[in-house]
């Protein structure tokens, strides 16, 4: 668990089922989201609601004014944020709010709330009022289904984000920029905005990887692609597209990468050294 202000984030793995009892006088307070990847997490709720299952990639937000019995299935994996009222219970009332785990505003918050697990003990007063009002806007945008674009403390999340979504689709011939954007239901520009405020770019973060994945199958121990083929597995317009990215990224070609690691030479396509045509420099 980490706490931020007055608010604090969990990240929970149940290996067996648990049920918890009511609890006199639990009075509370305080908004609660429950993000469900694993399993099943049945909620107590008021007499008029009765409990409430949050199934595996779902979402779960309300306001308790008490604490409830909960039970879990066995291996549970989810995500839960305990939130200060002030500014969220007015947006949320006496509402429910449910959808799916993955949509673009959940993305966001998830990707927030592991940078602070990885950063708060770190973080400075002025971090932390950062993190928290971050925190706040984006439990916002998830009761609203949207969030305002233009506010600069989503940047980091944004960012972050999105290269989790790119890492996922490296090899797909569709990943882009404005995919990334649609798929983050965020524009374009504000996601150049986002990338462009901790000083990268969407489409060099994206070749960048590709190189990287493209760099690792060369020293694979067996089964190495040809250089055509890693550059179409990797979305290079060709041979000679890829062959000049790597050499400016790596300082050398594919083939004298590989070679210099000791790995069994590589031909453009898989020709024995002599007997095919030469990589284009």
């Amino acid at each position: 668990m980490a706490k931020v202000q007055g608010a604090a984030i969990a990240d929970l793995h149940a290996a067996s089922a648990t049920r918890t009892a009511e609890i006199p006088g639990g009075d509370q307070d305080l908004v609660a989201m429950y993000v469900v990847q694993r399993g099943a997490w049945t909620l107590g709720g008021p007499p008029d609601y009765g409990d409430q299952t949050v199934s595996a990639g779902q979402f779960l937000i309300r306001h308790l004014g008490r604490l409830t019995a909960f039970e879990t299935s066995a291996h549970l994996t989810a995500k839960f944020f305990v939130l200060p009222p002030g500014e969220l219970k007015p947006l949320l009332g006496n509402r429910v709010i449910t959808g799916s785990a993955d949509s673009a505003e959940i993305r966001l918050l998830t990707a927030l709330t592991d940078m602070i697990h990885i950063t708060v003990a770190d973080l400075g007063p002025a971090g932390v009022e950062a993190a928290h009002s971050t925190l706040i806007e984006l439990a916002k945008a998830v009761m609203k289904g949207r969030f305002d674009d233009v506010e600069p403390r989503l940047a980091p999340a944004l960012t972050r984000a999105a290269k989790d979504l790119a890492d996922r689709r490296l090899a797909d011939p569709e990943l882009s920029p404005a995919m990334l954007a649609r798929e983050l239901n965020v524009s374009v520009r504000t996601l150049h905005r986002a990338f462009a405020a901790v000083g990268e770019q969407v489409a060099t973060y994206i070749r960048h990887r590709r190189l990287q994945e493209a760099r690792l199958a060369l020293t694979a121990p067996s089964g190495r692609l040809s250089i055509s083929e890693l550059a179409a597995h990797w979305q290079f317009a060709d041979g000679s597209h890829f062959t000049r990215a790597f050499k400016k990224r790596y300082g050398q070609a594919p083939t004298e990468y590989a070679r210099s690691i000791g790995a069994a030479s590589l031909s453009p396509n898989r020709h024995p050294p002599g007997h095919g045509p030469a990589e284009s420099a």
